[in-house]
């Protein structure tokens, strides 16, 4: 794409618009042109760089485990044997220490939450003209798509369609565990029966709606506080990078500073990276935890 075409305002909205896919008004299916067509699209709409990413770095991950996995030695392990076997002990210790009950599912899905997350989340790192540029230049020479008109976002974390997408799935399974292991008398009477409690029926039932209010907010907090701070803290990475990129088309001193600013804000981005990863699996194996737990 070029940036002299687009002022300042433009190339910010330009590179957080997602590839959008959905029914226009007139009832035909096809890809939106402008920020505008994205928002007619409605709910059902689909951003397909969110999932073409999505897919292609889960691909990823289960390629590079399962070619480790299969070729693994009980000798001196090479270099990315070694790496996963320390994500995977890390991710087992992580599990031991937080997980109390017994449940086969809940260490596979604490890998499979940080390193798809850190994958998504690493693709933060890479610059952020490299890929939307290269989009535009295939959409107009094949498709005869102005690159303008061609968005292309490659941070899958920093939309909020994903990172929901994530919670919910995590949230589901508390709410099935916490059926299947409590019953459902038993998790009706964690939603009713704390935490204000009496032995007195007439002031229990007058606790009832209280507690239930209490305990529904704070079960329905857990997928939005998931999935908010997860996309939060990604977007705000990404804006900061897109900023710091307007700068290369100011002047040479600014594209120089601009420069510094990228390589101090990348590195410690890095950490930032790897902590919401670690966070939002740790917390999905605490809420499972709580799940399995009988008060």
């Amino acid at each position: 794409m070029s940036n002299e075409a687009l002022s300042s305002g433009d190339y910010i909205k330009h590179h957080l618009q997602n590839w959008t896919f959905g029914q226009h008004p007139d009832g035909h299916w096809g890809f939106a042109h402008t920020a505008a067509e994205a928002k007619e699209m409605g709910f059902m709409a689909i951003h397909v760089d969110t999932m073409l990413w999505s897919i292609v770095l889960g691909v990823l991950f289960l390629y590079l485990f399962r070619k480790v996995a299969r070729r693994a030695e009980s000798g001196v392990p090479g270099g990315l044997q070694n790496f996963v076997e320390w994500i995977v002990e890390f991710i087992d210790n992580s599990v031991r220490g937080s997980f109390t009950a017994k449940n086969e599912l809940v260490a596979p899905l604490a890998l499979t939450v940080f390193v798809w997350i850190f994958l998504m989340n690493f693709m933060d790192l890479i610059p952020v003209d490299w890929l939307p540029s290269l989009a535009g230049v295939i959409g107009e020479s094949v498709f005869g798509v102005d690159a303008h008109h061609v968005y292309f976002k490659v941070v899958p974390s920093t939309d909020p369609n994903a990172t929901f997408g994530m919670a919910f799935s995590v949230f589901f399974l508390v709410l099935f565990y916490s059926v299947k292991i409590k019953g459902i008398g038993g998790f009706t009477g964690e939603l009713t029966l704390q935490p204000f409690q009496s032995k007195n029926p007439v002031i229990q039932a007058m606790f009832v709606p209280v507690n239930f209010l209490l305990e529904f907010v704070s079960l329905i907090a857990k997928p939005i506080s998931l999935a908010l701070r997860l996309f939060g803290n990604m977007y705000a990475g990404e804006m900061i990078f897109i900023l710091i990129a307007l700068m290369f088309s100011a002047s040479f001193t600014l594209g120089m500073f601009g420069g510094l600013l990228q390589l101090g804000w990348a590195i410690f981005h890095i950490l930032i990276v790897t902590l919401q990863a670690f966070i939002f699996m740790t917390l999905t194996i605490v809420y499972l935890d709580m799940a399995h737990s009988e008060h």
